[in-house]
């Protein structure tokens, strides 16, 4: 961090009256935002969010859907203070009770987790969405699912365009054809993202993180990220359960909505398979290819069960991420700016 930013997050915290906060840092992400725990000298704590608006960053998406979430009484981090020129904001600190964390340690309480982060997601998509959301429609969908050619591919045998029209093709007529009426999508709703808030109640038990690029698309996508994990084995058995609680809960029929949940998968896991190998082209992130192989297992799997013969022989030009896959990944750690 340069003085001149450090100059600006003291004036910030000054003004917020944060200025005799102590100081430590709390976690990054896979973007170029960077946070800070805080603690007042009473003991309260706070999290800062150091967005650098000149590193492409802008906190005004994250302000306006905490805002939302938090109307709709759901637990996003109340906004303290913001100052949003500089790419600046003071949260409402949720604590470290992740998904992830608190699983390891009580795995009895897994089940409750899921049901709750489950109603949560019910409860979003019976609201009105905000204005200015932009669709992840079927174009959109094709071509962030088009990153593994373009990112994955790529680092690991070159570029194909021909592969990658030809995959394209008939994943984008498949997500043309899904009928479902949008609904709001956080688009990163898994196990690191939430948060167990137990001294709530109802749906606010579930604290929600990292939903600044919300978008409108369709109902299967936050449900699919939040049980084809790419960061942590999500027991099958819990993952049947939970469609069959998030059916129940929308009044869908299971076995109609199945297909589409295995599609949404295919496209989801596509995308993360090239951003992770991205991550570590481009950003210098070598420890994200090692998720490479639990999302592969996760596109298997939805190939498989959407029954889509020209996509499958058109993805078999995507090699498996095996042992020397993965090196040859890691070996070009931040060498590339484009594919």
């Amino acid at each position: 961090m340069t003085s001149e930013r450090d100059t600006e997050i003291t004036t910030f915290l000054a003004q917020a009256g944060w200025g005799e906060a102590t100081r430590s840092h709390l976690a990054g992400d896979a973007s170029f935002r960077r946070y800070e725990r805080l603690h007042a000298p009473d003991g309260t704590p706070a999290v800062l969010m150091d967005a650098d608006t000149s590193k492409g960053e802008d906190v005004r998406p994250f302000v306006r859907m905490a805002d939302w979430l938090a109307g709709l009484g759901l637990s996003a981090p109340r906004i303290m203070a913001a100052e949003e020129a500089a790419g600046l904001l003071l949260l409402e600190d949720l604590g470290d009770d992740l998904f992830a964390r608190v699983i390891p340690g009580k795995p009895e309480l897994e089940t409750r987790l899921y049901a709750g982060a489950i109603d949560a997601l019910s409860e979003l998509h019976d609201a009105t969405p905000p204005e200015g959301l932009k669709p992840y429609d079927a174009q959109v969908m094709t071509d962030l699912a088009a990153l593994a050619f373009d990112w994955y591919l790529a680092g690991v045998s070159g570029p194909d365009p021909v592969a990658r029209a030809e995959a394209m093709k008939p994943l984008g007529q498949a997500l043309a054809a899904l009928t479902a009426k949008p609904v709001v999508i956080l688009r990163d709703y898994h196990a690191e993202n939430l948060l167990w808030l137990p001294d709530r109640d109802g749906t606010a038990r579930i604290g929600l993180l990292d939903f600044q690029d919300a978008m409108l698309g369709h109902p299967a996508y936050d449900l699919v990220s939040l049980l084809q994990d790419a960061r942590r084995d999500v027991p099958l058995e819990l993952e049947e359960a939970m469609i069959t609680r998030f059916c129940a809960a929308r009044g869908l029929d299971r076995a109609g909505f199945l297909p589409a949940y295995a599609l949404i998968g295919l496209q989801r896991n596509l995308r993360i398979v090239g951003v992770f190998a991205r991550l570590c082209l481009r950003d210098g992130k070598a420890h994200y290819v090692d998720l490479i192989p639990r999302v592969w297992a996760h596109l298997q799997r939805d190939l498989a069960a959407v029954n889509l013969p020209d996509l499958t022989q058109a993805l078999a030009a995507l090699p498996a991420p095996d042992a020397d896959v993965l090196k040859k990944l890691k070996d070009q750690c931040a060498t590339l700016r484009t594919p």
